[in-house]
C-alpha cells in the first residue's frame, strides 16, 4: 500500500468512526431523554391500590375547580414518612374532558359506569346548578354511591345535589353564603344552617361547607377523621396554611 493510499484510508476510517460515535451519542441521548420522561411520569404517578381507601371527586362541566383541587390537594399528600394513604380519583358522566367554570379542562379517571368502590364522595358546585340538579344520571350516581360510602361531602351549591338526591333528609347542611334560604325552600326536609354564620357543618356521614377555599376545611376535617390530627397538621404545614392565615398586605 502506497503512502498516499494509506493516508486516505486512515482519514476515511477516522471520519467513519466519528459518524458512528455521533450516532451512538445521539441514540444514547434519546434513550436518556426517554428514560428521564419515564422516570418523571413514574415519580408523579400515584398507582391505584385496592387496599387503600378511595376518595371520589365528582366532576361535571362548569364545576368550580377550586372545590375539586382542594379535596385532591388534601388527600393526595403522602404521609410524613412517604407512604400513599389514599386513592384519589375523579369521576364524570363520560370519559370526555370536562370544562371547569374557570375554563380549564380536566380528564376524569372514571365514569359513572366503571367507578370503583368509594370510601368518600366529594360533591362540588357550579355557579348555575340547574343543569346538574336536573341531570338524572348525576343524581342517581350520588344515590347509588351513598349506599357504599362512609362519608359524603358537599361544598357550596353541591348541597343542591344532596337535596335533590334526598340522601340527607333530616340532616344538617350548609351551602354557599347567601344560598341557604333558597336551599331550604327547595328542599324542606334538609336542616339548612345559617350560612352567614356557619362555614362548615357535620351531621353523621354528611359534611358540608360554603365552598371555594372553605372546601379545604371540609377536606381537612374529613382527613383528620380518617387518619389522625398529626397527619392533618402535617398536610396543613405542607400547604403553608399558616402563611395564608398570617398574610397581611
Amino acid at each position: 500500500m502506497t503512502k498516499s493510499v494509506l493516508i486516505t484510508f486512515l482519514i476515511s476510517a477516522a471520519i467513519c468512526m466519528s459518524c458512528i460515535s455521533k450516532q451512538v451519542n445521539t441514540e444514547s441521548g434519546n434513550t436518556a431523554a426517554e428514560q428521564t420522561l419515564a422516570d418523571t411520569q413514574s415519580k408523579h404517578l400515584k398507582p391505584f391500590k385496592p387496599e387503600l381507601p378511595t376518595i371520589g371527586l365528582l366532576m361535571y362541566d362548569g364545576v368550580l375547580q377550586s372545590e375539586v383541587i382542594a379535596s385532591s390537594d388534601v388527600f393526595a399528600k403522602f404521609s410524613e414518612d412517604g407512604k400513599q394513604l389514599f386513592n384519589v380519583v375523579s369521576i364524570a358522566q363520560t370519559k370526555d374532558a370536562i370544562t371547569t367554570e374557570e375554563g380549564m379542562h380536566f380528564v376524569p379517571d372514571y365514569t359513572f359506569e366503571n367507578c370503583p368502590k368509594l370510601t368518600a364522595l366529594f360533591v362540588p358546585s357550579a355557579y348555575d346548578m340547574y343543569t346538574q340538579v336536573h341531570n338524572k344520571s348525576i343524581v342517581d350516581f350520588i344515590k347509588e354511591k351513598n349506599e357504599e360510602v362512609e362519608y359524603i361531602v358537599s361544598n357550596c351549591a353541591g348541597a343542591q345535589l344532596i337535596g335533590e338526591s334526598g340522601i340527607a333528609d333530616g340532616k344538617k347542611i350548609v351551602t354557599w353564603i347567601g344560598g341557604g334560604t333558597q336551599l331550604q325552600k327547595d328542599y324542606p326536609s334538609l336542616k339548612v344552617q345559617n350560612d352567614s354564620l356557619i362555614t362548615f357543618v357535620e351531621d353523621g356521614k354528611f359534611l358540608s361547607s360554603n365552598g371555594n377555599l372553605a372546601s379545604y376545611i371540609s377536606a381537612l376535617t374529613l382527613l383528620e377523621k380518617m387518619t389522625s390530627l398529626e397527619h392533618r397538621k402535617f398536610v396543613e404545614s405542607y400547604l403553608y396554611l399558616d402563611r395564608l392565615q398570617d398574610w397581611k398586605e
